[in-house]
């Protein structure tokens, strides 16, 4: 018997580019603060690289999860029951609904770097938010986990 549907998660990691992008930020400084010396040079280089490293970390760091009967995508934590059909997005579709389709009252956890895309519906008459858009490079994957979550919580699942 099972109890819950398979767990799912992902991170929308930043892109390899960025941290290449990081170092020249590091490179920048240290360029910057030359004409004091040696050490400060060296540590424009250190701290500069540091610095966007860790930025383009926690940019990359957000999760998209489904488990325990909950879409946790970023912040947000919205009981799978609240949750309709999902609407799987290629890269041309997804650029449609982040841009002229999209409505304003919508959740978005979009990454600019990710070309594909989730689009659920919002179920929930108390929730005035119409759906959410979901940058993911498995959107395939995402929707097959919602759908089973879906399933092991609706009400006798569980004979």
């Amino acid at each position: 018997m099972q109890l819950s549907a398979p767990p799912y998660e992902e991170r929308l990691t930043a892109p390899r580019s960025w941290w290449l992008i990081s170092f020249l930020i590091g490179v920048s400084f240290a360029l910057i603060l030359l004409p004091f010396g040696t050490l400060p040079m060296l540590g424009g280089l250190v701290g500069g690289t540091a610095a966007a490293a860790v930025v383009a970390s926690s940019y990359g760091s957000v999760r998209i999860r489904v488990v325990g009967g909950f879409l946790i995508a970023g912040e947000a934590k919205i009981p799978v029951t609240a949750l309709g059909e999902a609407e799987v997005l290629d890269a041309q579709e997804a650029r449609a609904w982040r841009t002229y389709k999209a409505d304003t009252r919508a959740f978005l956890l979009l990454r600019a770097y990710i070309p594909t895309a989730l689009r659920v519906e919002v179920t929930d008459p108390d929730d005035p938010t119409p759906y959410l858009y979901l940058s993911t490079r498995d959107p395939e994957g995402l929707a097959k986990a919602l759908k089973a979550a879906r399933a092991a919580a609706a009400p006798g699942a569980a004979a």
